[in-house]
């Protein structure tokens, strides 16, 4: 077995729901080898993981089990340090978004990996999602200026509102998902984001008292695009209107069309909480805005079916797939690492603002 086909052992950091589903990725695909998992409390894992061991010390960990990939989905104020403990170790690295917590920590772990010659990826699930790759590719056919309305609300209890509360010790809601967003954003226009907009409120007291768990931002380009996104969590949030993901240009507009509301199956609907329901699409609806001598538009909308579209753990799948390919095949990941750093960039700016209660410039 030559050095392309061999399993590339993996050590997966954080088993949370995002790193037990990498982890089921892994296990499922036979160019790994989980090499060990790393929390600092023990779980309890799925069947399919039971046999490997769990360790308590991501630095040991790494140190006794020299992996050639690590897979960092531990919280957000731990990514960058890891990562680049892991790079300088001779390891690939896997980071849950955001990549770090400051843009300063995220431009080290990007230069770190490329001092040492290593694959870094950082984990935009919506890239690897055929339904959002068709909406970013309508809309860029529509061509620019454009309008970005998105949003993602959770309305979050009992385990769910707990997660959110420890999410939020490190991380703002508009910062956690918004990344997703705006690189959807990003990838639509080329042009360079000039300034950001925020404001946010505190709506719940057993949340920090400088933390708030409701923003939403406006972001400016320099061709003139201009992109809000709004995220709520807690149990206040409505369910109402909580996914918005709309495109619009002169020629037109794309959109995500979703059933809303009620339990999971209720009339096709989902919950704000449901983590498939956050990148399931149910279809997508491309309006073209010509109309006729009359004054009526010359087409109707058409609607693009997705209901086939892969569910969260697929997707997961997908991004380690795009991880091994990395690795073996030596992609070239510079506007990878480049854009997680812009769009982290955008949400943070987002939070000063909110902070500040000023705009703030991105130029320069």
């Amino acid at each position: 077995m030559n050095a392309r086909t061999q399993p590339v052992s993996v050590l997966v950091a954080g088993l949370g729901n995002m790193g037990l589903s990498h982890a089921l990725a892994y296990e499922r695909n036979p160019g790994f080898a989980i090499a060990g998992l790393v929390n600092r409390s023990r779980v309890t894992l799925p069947e399919e993981l039971a046999a490997h061991p769990q360790h308590r010390s991501f630095e040991e960990s790494l140190e006794e089990l020299k992996p050639e990939l690590c897979a960092i989905a531990t919280y957000s104020d731990s990514h960058a340090d890891y990562a680049i403990k892991a790079l300088e170790a001779g390891a690939h690295v896997f980071v849950e978004k955001p990549l770090a917590t400051t843009v300063a920590d995220a431009r080290r772990v990007v230069d770190c990996a490329r001092a040492n010659n290593r694959k870094l990826v950082v984990g935009y699930i919506l890239r690897h999602h055929p339904s959002w790759q068709t909406l970013i590719a309508e809309a860029r056919e529509l061509g620019g200026p454009y309008v970005f309305r998105m949003n993602l609300n959770q309305q979050s209890s009992g385990p769910t509102w707990e997660t959110h509360r420890r999410l939020m010790s490190t991380t703002p809601p508009i910062v956690d998902c918004g990344v997703h967003y705006v690189d959807v954003m990003c990838q639509i226009t080329d042009a360079a984001p000039v300034e950001v907009r925020g404001m946010g409120l505190r709506l719940a007291d057993d949340i920090a008292a400088d933390m708030y768990n409701y923003g939403h931002f406006q972001v400016l380009f320099d061709d003139g695009s201009v992109g809000w996104y709004e995220a709520g969590w807690g149990p206040m949030m409505s369910e109402t209107a909580y996914f918005v993901k709309d495109v619009i240009s002169p020629k037109g507009a794309v959109s995500i069309v979703m059933d809303e509301g009620g339990d999971e199956g209720e009339g096709g609907g989902a919950r704000s909480d449901d983590i498939d329901g956050h990148t399931r699409t149910a279809r997508i609806r491309v309006h073209r805005a010509e109309r006729g001598a009359d004054g009526r538009f010359t087409r109707p909308d058409r609607d693009l079916d997705m209901t086939d579209e892969p569910g969260h753990l697929e997707l997961c799948a997908r991004e380690q797939a795009f991880m091994l390919a990395a690795i073996r095949e030596d992609i070239d990941l510079e506007r990878h690492m480049l854009d997680a750093v812009r769009s982290l960039h955008i949400c943070l700016a987002a939070d000063e603002s909110v902070r500040s209660g000023r705009p703030v410039s991105l130029r320069g």
